[in-house]
């Protein structure tokens, strides 16, 4: 709209001043907003500008870093953190009240494992947990979650993305977008997972509309040597000096190609290279487990699941912000039959580690700054799977109606549990959880208002928690 008064082909001193004085007040409160922390999105997003920079949260936060166990698959909450002695009452016989899932059910199906009270909070866990439960006063046990469907891929996307449907980044790349990296010559987000891609593959811990620099960086933990433990972490071609003269001959070509184009995967994809690069120097070290004294190799175990956990420490030691643990290729914790045989094995796997890694941050005394957190993509059903012949299968089906999660250190009140299952442990009953919820609950603890924590993509602002979520400040210390 053209100023009254004002030729339009030439400007007095006096218009010139007015105009340019407007502009340097708009620098002015930039700084402002900069130095309180309030630019970190816009700063993140400039394709110009390091997206990995470490930036101020919204306020002081509880934790500064996260660690995932992800029991992809669906533990059963019934046989591990939410006893339901009334099971055993209907053995056997049909509920008053069931709900519809994937497959057909039958009778109550008690759990086969016995439930113990531990520590000064009386929490009561599973046996299969024995070890984990020595440290529930540390822990903060959410009973009454709830999922949008009983199947796996849109119930991964929504526990590990915000969305079942869309594609969205991922937690931890919002968790990397929002804090920057403070290490830089390791990822800031890595995702952990021995035997190979647990279903939905990379989609778990992409980094979707966000720059490709907050993408997790998965490496396949069944394997030792460090070589076949991260792909190419030594070129057999070219010395170290060889490497950095090709980068820096690969970054100026990149950088005269970008002046006249704005193009995010082009700076994603240098980023990498020199991010590549300074983990051949950092990495090989991280990952090796050698270097911890025997008595703590020994506390996490000689298991897979227990190096994966010690690797995940050293990470998190060396500021990498999120790292996420999965249990293994597929969905292992999918036990639709035989799940007494295959929980007892599956917890035996993952116990030790937990409890080991709950210890060992305690004792260096990176619990109250580390998030630790516990859970599948939705839990099973208190009735037995029937097979195609009706006869039952001593499994359950998937049950997103309720189910289990929990979460340890990093401003969580242990010893406490939130909200309840109904007596049989099928649906949320008291102050139900949606995954937002969650969500909301672990921004808050990094020092994000989750509402504010947003990403301009094809014309709108988009967060996380999307349109939902509320903060369980009941759970927070």
């Amino acid at each position: 709209m053209r100023d009254q008064g004002v030729n339009e082909s030439w400007l007095t001193r006096r218009d010139l001043l007015q105009r340019s004085g407007i502009g340097l007040g708009m620098l002015g409160l930039a700084g402002v907003f900069a130095d309180q922390g309030e630019l970190h999105a816009s700063q993140a997003s400039d394709g110009d500008s390091d997206p990995l920079s470490a930036r101020r949260p919204h306020f002081a936060p509880r934790a500064k870093r996260v660690v995932h166990f992800f029991l992809n698959g669906g533990p059963s909450h019934v046989d591990t953190f939410d006893p339901k002695p009334a099971l055993q009452t209907y053995a056997g016989r049909p509920l008053p009240q069931t709900l519809t899932t994937e497959r057909k059910t039958g009778a109550a199906f008690p759990s086969p494992f016995k439930f113990e009270r531990y520590g000064q909070s009386g929490i009561e866990v599973s046996e299969i947990f024995s070890q984990t439960a020595r440290h529930i006063d540390d822990i903060a046990v959410i009973r009454s979650m709830y999922a949008q469907v009983p199947n796996h891929e849109p119930s991964l996307m929504l526990m590990n993305c915000g969305d079942s449907v869309q594609p969205r980044p991922s937690v931890g790349s919002w968790a990397l977008y929002g804090l920057g990296a403070e290490n830089r010559n390791l990822p800031g987000f890595v995702a952990m997972c021995p035997g190979g891609y647990p279903i939905k593959d990379a989609e778990n811990w992409q980094a979707g509309f966000l720059p490709g620099a907050f993408q997790g960086t998965f490496v396949d933990t069944q394997h030792q040597q460090i070589e076949r433990l991260i792909e190419n972490i030594r070129s057999p071609h070219a010395t170290t000096e060889m490497q950095r003269r090709q980068l820096d001959l690969l970054r100026a070509l990149n950088t005269e190609h970008r002046e006249n184009r704005l193009d995010p995967r082009l700076d994603a994809r240098i980023q990498s290279f020199e991010l590549a690069f300074r983990m051949q120097i950092e990495a090989a070290e991280a990952f090796d487990v050698s270097h911890e004294p025997k008595h703590i190799q020994e506390m996490y175990g000689d298991g897979v699941h227990g190096r994966q956990t010690l690797i995940g420490r050293r990470l998190l030691d060396r500021g990498v912000r999120y790292v996420q643990l999965w249990h293994g290729a597929g969905q292992p914790w999918d036990n639709h039959e035989q799940i007494e045989k295959q929980h007892r094995t599956l917890a035996g796997q993952l116990d030790q580690p937990v409890a080991a890694l709950l210890t060992d941050l305690k004792q260096r005394g990176m619990l109250d700054e580390t998030l630790v957190i516990w859970g599948g993509e939705f839990g099973r059903t208190p009735t037995v799977e029937l097979g195609g012949d009706g006869l039952a299968k001593l499994g359950r089906d998937h049950n997103h109606y309720g189910f289990t999660v929990w979460m340890a250190g990093g401003g969580i009140r242990g010893g406490t549990t939130y909200g309840t299952t109904d007596e049989f442990g099928f649906k949320a009953a008291e102050t139900p959880v949606s995954v937002h919820d969650l969500h909301a609950t672990i921004l808050h603890l990094l020092g994000f208002d989750h509402e504010r924590l947003t990403y301009r993509y094809a014309g709108r602002d988009f967060r996380l928690t999307d349109v939902h979520g509320r903060v369980l400040h009941d759970i927070v210390a």
